[in-house]
């Protein structure tokens, strides 16, 4: 009875009766950019950089193909534009963000993710974001 609803009436409806939500771009878009935070945020940080200098990650979506009434075969495309610091492991960072955009919006939405595209849009150095010039090793 899990995939049932009790109406007013006392009876039980199920679930591929009772319609579909759809679900917008947009709203993919924002469980995107929490997922690229949650991800981002797992990382302890190696740089002196502090964190409010950082933007929030930065997400659109593109709903594919809509899931079903029963809530499975949905597909999704996201792209996702994130600040890191410098020096870091960039792609390992990356993968993350992918791994935990493409869990969570499978988990929340029910969209299965056929592609992360992970931008790097900034790259966050102590010594640069004081202002200080010359190289960053």
């Amino acid at each position: 009875m899990a995939q049932e609803f009790l109406t007013a009436a006392g009876s039980w409806v199920p679930a591929a009766e009772r319609g579909a939500t759809r679900i917008t771009d947009r709203v993919i878009g924002k469980i995107a950019s929490r997922a690229a935070r949650e991800a981002l945020d797992a990382v302890p940080e190696v740089s002196r950089t502090p964190r409010e200098l950082y933007r929030d990650p930065r997400a659109t979506a593109t709903v594919l193909r809509p899931p079903d009434a029963d809530g499975s075969n949905g597909e999704a495309r996201v792209r996702v534009a994130i600040e890191l610091p410098y020096p870091c492991d960039i792609g390992a960072r990356c993968g993350a963000v992918r791994r935990r955009v493409a869990s969570r919006v499978l988990e929340l939405a029910g969209l299965s993710v056929r592609q992360v595209t992970v931008e790097v849009a900034r790259l966050h150095s102590a010594p640069l974001d004081a202002g200080e010039t010359g190289r960053v090793r």
